[in-house]
């Protein structure tokens, strides 16, 4: 008998009842430390007081409105992301996913009208963009894809690092946008190279392509900049952001140049929930914390500490991990044992990892976890590898 709830997660039996920072606490009264954050989510932690209260403001003013008239809340973050990056404009959504098929819609209207052949937008293996029909359709590996045909045509993929393709590909007068993570996640915590970064920026500008970038779990601080590709010194023309500009309440927000959104005018696209009161008062509140210089300096500094801290960890495990890799807080685990062992070990010793592709288990902590909270991760990962190791 099929379940109430939809079976298309393998769950683990953990139900968590409260959080605070870092930690969670279990209905029995365990006390796990998270360095999952809801899959690089909550980037300030659990219950934080500045979006408790941002969220319970506005919940105390309206909920909720319609795109169909003005919301300040809206607008102030969007003035706020305007200022702080690249973009001239912003379309709220309400998840990655949504962000991921506006992305797609706003590359292809803009060669609606100027070369309506260049439909063809470049992907990556390994890449993940959500589980919509455009998503599954970009990142196309058989995993996503298998069972959902037909599929949205339209996507050039390319192995990733593959730079002789690449170039060939980027010339096709079918294509008209390359779409990346600058950090991979799903596909293992696999950076893309600061000058890698710089040359899709150039090809882009050779051939006159659109670049859209995937910071929905790379952005909003996480390697230690606001955005990820500012590492390279270069800008996209449109970027999908989601994840943790809400911090924990579901916001998502398209950001793009004046000129790659002019295709996008009254009625070509739109949300019921996007850009609603409540989340953009969170997202607002997240952008004032995570923007700030020495935020941002803290989140180098905690990062290099725990990459350290981790380097220690491989190498007293050879037998469970193999090497240390990522950017910022966006950490990757390689594996020698399997990456779910170490997982469901972790949950022996109270402490929550997310597995993601080459056998890698990520570590995507709350930006502002503590150095006590990093000397504890240390320990109960060890506890846990070791546990892995005399069991394998």
């Amino acid at each position: 008998m099929i379940p109430t709830v939809l079976p298309t997660y393998n769950r683990a039996p953990l139900t968590f009842v409260s959080g605070q920072g870092s930690w969670l606490v279990e209905a029995d009264g365990r006390r796990f430390l998270d360095l999952g954050a809801g899959i690089a989510v909550n980037a300030l932690g659990h219950a934080h007081p500045a979006l408790v209260g941002a969220l319970t403001e506005q919940a105390n003013a309206v909920w909720h409105l319609s795109n169909l008239y003005e919301i300040p809340a809206q607008q102030a973050l969007a003035d706020k992301l305007v200022d702080l990056t690249f973009a001239d404009t912003v379309f709220f959504t309400n998840s990655g996913t949504e962000s991921c098929e506006l992305a797609v819609k706003m590359a292809r209207k803009y060669w609606a009208d100027k070369a309506p052949e260049r439909t063809e937008i470049i992907t990556f293996s390994g890449s993940f963009h959500g589980r919509s029909s455009a998503g599954i359709a970009a990142a196309g590996s058989e995993k996503m894809t298998a069972g959902f045909g037909p599929l949205l045509p339209g996507f050039v993929h390319l192995d990733f690092g593959d730079h002789d393709a690449l170039t060939a590909a980027a010339a096709s007068p079918s294509v008209g946008a390359i779409l990346i993570e600058p950090v991979q996640g799903e596909g293992g915590i696999r950076p893309v190279p600061d000058q890698c970064l710089k040359g899709l920026r150039d090809l882009a500008d050779e051939h006159g392509l659109l670049l859209i970038f995937d910071e929905v779990q790379c952005g909003v601080g996480r390697t230690g900049k606001l955005f990820a590709h500012e590492w390279a010194g270069i800008s996209p023309d449109i970027m999908m952001v989601a994840k943790g500009i809400g911090g924990g309440f579901p916001l998502g927000a398209v950001l793009a140049s004046e000129t790659a959104a002019s295709g996008m005018t009254a009625g070509t696209h739109g949300s019921t929930y996007g850009g609603n009161p409540l989340g953009c008062a969170v997202g607002g509140a997240v952008i004032d914390i995570v923007s700030d210089d020495a935020f941002l300096a803290e989140v180098s500094r905690k990062a290099g500490l725990l990459r350290q801290k981790l380097e220690g960890l491989v190498a007293d495990n050879p037998d469970v991990f193999e090497s240390v890799r990522g950017s910022g807080l966006m950490i990757g685990l390689k594996c020698k044992a399997t990456n779910i062992d170490v997982v469901n070990a972790g949950y022996a010793h109270e402490i929550l990892t997310v597995p993601a592709a080459d056998n890698v288990i990520r570590l995507l902590p709350a930006l502002n976890l503590t150095d006590d909270d990093i000397n504890e991760a240390i320990t109960r990962l060890d506890k846990a590898a070791k546990s892995v190791a005399a069991d394998g």
